[in-house]
């Protein structure tokens, strides 16, 4: 591997850096959801829009960060989003109430936004086509990362507040957990700012802006003299083709039909699925299964690491089995295990025998939950209702993991299995392999705003999926909210068999001149 190849890798690796806390900063919320819930006595409602909130911002953040990268460059702007996350996780870990803890979440969600729509774009454009698909994926692979490093820190404050150390008691780790979990990615944050300083402008985006000299001295550290001059003739006759400034409603002509509509569908597709209730919700769903709060995190380590394994082996495989296989493939399995899980959940039921009642530490808690000793629940929703009722909203909520260990019989390892699949079949399509596609489809003139708008649509999406989620599982019960997912996998697969075209080891101006008619 020459030094050129390495430096290539280096820059990718720190761009990618931003991935890193966008997954950390969107899945973190998984551990402190629950917690957050009984401070401060939320609504299941509440609670969805304190997880979705990030991502509405988000959205909204997508849609201009891509123009603004274009005005003032993708590094510049990804600088800023370092500080962003920053001052996030400090003032979302020092909020001292719902309000204050929605607006840093809330801001959080604009360096989630820009990073997710601009390290994958600014990768792309440095990459020689053979490395592109690899080479992006670090994004995702950064994500991954983040979510991972997320679930184990979780865990990690989570067990600390068990200790009886006395540096634990002096910081408060106990009482604050949920604080601290969201607290740490400063720290990350703070060196994503400073390895940016080190990373050089887009040679795709100087071009733009008429740097020819800066560009091709940029491209001659990613790669040769003469590839320099053939990338700069490319990318200046790609610009020549289109003299008009973008807009959005360039996206719409006849001749972007085919591009923008694989961007809508594979958009809506990664999130309609349920990806995001899976990562935002991880613990709250094996506390469904009745394995209890402890039990659930560790689970929620699993699904970290699954992801990640299997987001890695879709690094391997992208640039050599295609995108289109690893998607077809991905999806297919997305709708297995979504139909499993269904059926784990709907094979559940719910009874509280005596026994059951009295390995509860609360005195009070058994003598009114005698009542319900030797009644049987077909499903989860009848359940939480009766819990409602006979001890209201908040102390149902407040107990219901314990509760629902008490009653709940079913095999707890099917679920796993279940989320388990479920994961690695996204992780090796759907997670990386969009990115990777939004990087290709669109013409270099308006990249920017179309990978802003698809973007965009993906977060509105995702936002939906995470808002309703704890409604959903209130109201029509876990084993059809995963039905309804599988569902909606299995008719994407459709759109990936009959739609989708190959992107692999084509250039970015090849691509545009095969696809955009």
């Amino acid at each position: 591997m020459n030094k050129k190849t390495l430096f290539t890798i280096r820059i990718a690796l720190i761009v990618a850096l931003g991935g890193f806390l966008m997954g950390f900063d969107a899945s973190v919320i998984s551990g402190v959801n629950k917690f957050v819930q009984i401070d401060f006595n939320l609504t299941d409602l509440e609670l969805g829009f304190s997880v979705s909130s990030l991502t509405i911002v988000a959205a909204l953040a997508m849609m201009i960060s891509g123009p603004l990268s274009d005005r003032f460059g993708r590094r510049i702007i990804l600088k800023s989003c370092a500080v962003v996350f920053t001052v996030s996780a400090i003032g979302s870990a020092l909020a001292p109430n719902f309000l204050s803890f929605l607006i840093f979440r809330m801001l959080g969600g604009v360096g989630v936004g820009a990073s997710l729509i601009l390290a994958p774009m600014y990768i792309a454009e440095i990459s020689p086509p053979e490395q592109r698909g690899r080479l992006v994926s670090f994004n995702q692979l950064n994500i991954v990362l983040g979510i991972t490093v997320a679930f184990f820190s979780n865990y990690f404050i989570l067990s600390l507040g068990d200790s009886d150390a006395n540096w634990v008691r002096a910081l408060g780790i106990a009482e604050n957990n949920w604080r601290w979990m969201l607290g740490v990615e400063a720290l990350p944050a703070i060196l994503y700012f400073f390895g940016l300083l080190s990373v050089p402008r887009s040679p795709r985006w100087l071009l733009m802006k008429e740097l020819v000299k800066e560009a091709k001295t940029v491209l001659r550290k990613f790669g040769s003299e003469e590839q320099a001059e053939k990338d700069i003739k490319a990318v200046t006759a790609s610009l020549e083709n289109d003299k008009n400034k973008a807009s959005l409603a360039e996206l719409f002509r006849p001749a972007m039909r085919l591009v923008i509509t694989i961007g809508i569908v594979v958009a809506i597709l990664q999130q309609i699925t349920g990806i995001n209730s899976v990562f935002f919700y991880a613990p709250m769903i094996f506390e469904q299964s009745g394995i209890g709060t402890d039990a659930s995190f560790i689970q929620a380590i699993l699904v970290g690491v699954t992801n990640l394994i299997f987001t890695i082996l879709a690094m391997v495989l992208i640039d050599r089995l295609g995108r289109k296989p690893l998607l077809a493939f991905g999806v297919a399995g997305i709708g297995v295990f979504m139909v499993l899980l269904a059926y784990g959940f709907n094979s559940a039921t719910y009874r509280l025998t005596q026994e059951q009642i009295n390995t509860l530490p609360d005195t009070e808690l058994r003598e009114e939950l005698s009542i319900l000793v030797g009644k049987s629940f077909k499903n989860d929703v009848q359940y939480k209702n009766e819990l409602k009722l006979v001890l209201g909203t908040e102390r149902a909520k407040q107990h219901e993991s314990e509760l629902i260990t008490a009653a709940i019989d079913m095999n707890p390892s099917l679920i796993l299995i279940g989320i388990i699949g479920f994961v690695a079949c996204f992780a090796i399509s759907l997670g990386p392999v969009m990115w990777v596609l939004f990087s290709e489809l669109f013409p270099l003139k308006i990249r920017g705003i179309a990978i802003s708008f698809v973007g965009f649509v993906n977060s509105a999406v995702s936002a939906g999926v995470q808002f309703i989620f704890p409604w959903e599982l209130s109201t029509i019960g876990s084993a059809l909210t995963f039905l309804l997912y599988g569902l909606f996998a299995f008719a994407g697969l459709i759109f990936i068999i009959r739609v989708i075209p190959e992107t692999k080891g084509k250039s970015l101006e090849e691509l545009e001149a095969q696809l955009v008619k």
